[in-house]
């Protein structure tokens, strides 16, 4: 399937502007949106998965046309917000089978199975029996991993999916979207700039609610070559070195400042190349567009 975005935008009351023109093509696999908190990631997902208008533009998933056809979208969508309510009294089993008959799975068997493997995919197979309003931050957040996966969807959506989860629990989460990207086209929402480097083959950046780049990982990382260089400075010089170079990220190691820049041609000055990473691109994206420094 290939999900086609186009001039979309979205102003909310009081003039925020959420969106300004967003143009995006993806097809199967994993896709990462990057972007800081408040960029319009949530809000570009809420208005694909149907929970809001868009003031322009167009999305269509194939010849569906989202922002219309919202009844029929519903049927090929999973979606885990970032936020998320659950009823406390009930089991996670129950609810998963609640879920799972209100997405069109009507015999009893089938969706016994199928709520213990999800159950099982997602970690929580021995917990099944347990209350909702008794699990901690992450196994709610797994939870909902598991009824977003309900109904074989060809659109799943993911707004900060790996909050909450220990490392052995984000290690799992990766597999198994990894393993979903292979046949459904996965939206992965996030500012964990290591989640997409994971996972994702495309990618984009988004700030103030505007695509400031899109394209793949690797080649965002080969466009960057031989522009990054490093340099340990006493930290009470920063200020100095400020004005006068692109600061891409500091990082404070036994009481100096590790600084990365950015330079179009080798600064000099006790500066060394380095290899540049996907946090190096995301900084220089967004640094340019908020106008500040990434300190």
């Amino acid at each position: 399937m290939q999900l086609t975005i186009r001039g979309l935008s979205k102003t909310y009351k009081g003039g925020v502007r959420a969106l300004k023109d967003v143009n995006l093509t993806l097809a199967n696999g994993m896709f990462g949106l990057l972007g800081p908190n408040g960029a319009g990631k949530s809000s570009l997902m809420r208005t694909i998965a149907t929970l809001q208008e868009a003031d322009e533009g167009t999305v269509f998933l194939d010849d569906l046309d989202v922002l219309r056809e919202k009844t029929a979208v519903r049927k090929l969508l999973g979606y885990l917000p970032q936020e998320f309510g659950v009823y406390p009294r009930i089991s996670a089993e129950q609810m998963l089978d609640h879920v799972a008959r209100l997405k069109g799975v009507q015999q009893a068997g089938e969706r016994k199975e199928l709520v213990g493997e999800l159950l099982n995919n997602v970690n929580l197979y021995k917990d099944r029996k347990k209350k909702l309003g008794t699990f901690s931050g992450g196994m709610k957040q797994r939870w909902g991993i598991a009824q977003a996966l309900i109904g074989r969807p060809r659109l799943i959506i993911v707004d900060e999916p790996t909050a909450g989860l220990d490392p052995a629990e984000r290690n799992r989460f990766y597999n198994l979207l990894s393993h979903l990207g292979e046949n459904t086209i996965v939206i992965l929402s996030t500012h964990i700039v290591e989640d997409v480097s994971t996972l994702c083959s495309r990618f984009a950046i988004i700030c103030q609610g505007e695509v400031l780049y899109s394209g793949q990982p690797e080649q965002a990382m080969t466009e960057m070559d031989g522009r990054v260089y490093s340099k340990m400075i006493p930290k009470d010089e920063v200020i100095r070195y400020q004005q006068d170079y692109t600061i891409l990220s500091t990082q404070l190691k036994a009481g100096e400042l590790y600084i990365r820049i950015l330079a179009g041609n080798a600064p000099g000055n006790g500066f060394t190349p380095s290899e540049p990473n996907l946090e190096d691109v995301y900084f220089s994206h967004i640094a340019a567009k908020m106008d500040i420094n990434t300190l």
